[in-house]
């Protein structure tokens, strides 16, 4: 399962059978049964993740009521970047919605990984750069986009997901309940 992560980085960045040795000392596999958390609301986010299986829901609680803005899928890294960057406590949560098996790597590894492989500091930058444009798009449609157009955007953007997860978890992505969300469907069901 290593072989998933060496060639995600090595798509990115060149590495050599030293670097493939290092990578694979610093990610450790760990296991999240459905409905861990990979990181709670207010703890420090001390750890990137790589999923191999599962699917993970990032959300924010406002007042009581969780709101979902992403969703993390196999071959995706897991991160609050918020948090674990200036290693403050997170506002949000990260929660296994199946099953999932991710490597993980710790904060003082990760600084290991940008000092010893060739190119690592410029991976991660890559990847940050890849999750902060993904930020702002979704942050842009949440206030540009109707629910409909957030709805067809989330089918292209997770199409695997949407038998995948429970509907309320998409109803909460796309900023609606879940009664308006199953009229968004019938609406779209119908055009087809």
């Amino acid at each position: 399962m290593i072989d998933l992560l060496l060639g995600t980085i090595a798509s990115t960045i060149a590495i050599d059978q030293s670097d493939k040795d290092l990578i694979s000392r610093l990610f450790r596999e760990k296991k999240y049964g459905k409905g861990e958390y990979f990181l709670a609301e207010g703890e420090v986010c001390r750890q990137v993740g790589f999923i191999i299986s599962g699917v993970v829901q990032y959300y924010i609680n406002h007042d009581g009521e969780e709101k979902t803005y992403g969703f993390g899928k196999e071959m995706d890294f897991v991160c609050n970047n918020e948090s674990f960057i200036p290693q403050k406590p997170s506002r949000q949560a990260i929660q296994a919605l199946e099953d999932c098996t991710l490597f993980v790597i710790s904060y003082n590894d990760l600084q290991l990984f940008y000092a010893e492989i060739r190119n690592g500091e410029r991976f991660g930058r890559l990847v940050i750069e890849q999750v902060f444009v993904q930020t702002l798009r979704g942050l842009n449609s949440f206030y540009t986009d109707s629910p409909e157009i957030r709805y067809e955007k989330f089918i292209k953007e997770y199409p695997e997901l949407v038998q995948r997860i429970p509907q309320y978890y998409i109803a909460s992505y796309v900023g609606v309940k879940p009664q308006s969300l199953s009229r968004i469907r019938k609406r779209n069901t119908q055009r087809d």
